[in-house]
């Protein structure tokens, strides 16, 4: 398992007891911090991920747009 899913896991796990209605004031506090992080991570993967995206029309011409060609220019992913 990665990070990811060790934190959804425990985020799961804190759900079902906010559910059933035992769950403590700190834990509640762990939950509030662990689905930060996730966020985090998550749009942070998001992020990079459409960063490394080109985009081609039916003719096969590259149309990304020219804001994340330069993103990918300065992290060396371009050579144009």
């Amino acid at each position: 398992m990665n990070e990811q899913d060790e934190l959804l896991k425990k985020i799961n796990a804190l759900a079902h007891k906010a559910k059933d209605g035992t769950i403590t004031k700190e834990e509640e506090d762990q939950q509030a911090q662990l689905r930060k992080e996730y966020l985090k991570n998550f749009r942070a993967a998001f992020k990079s991920q459409l960063e490394m995206t080109q985009v081609y029309d039916k003719e096969g011409k590259e149309v990304t747009p020219e804001k994340v060609r330069e993103i990918q220019r300065k992290k060396g992913l371009r050579d144009d």
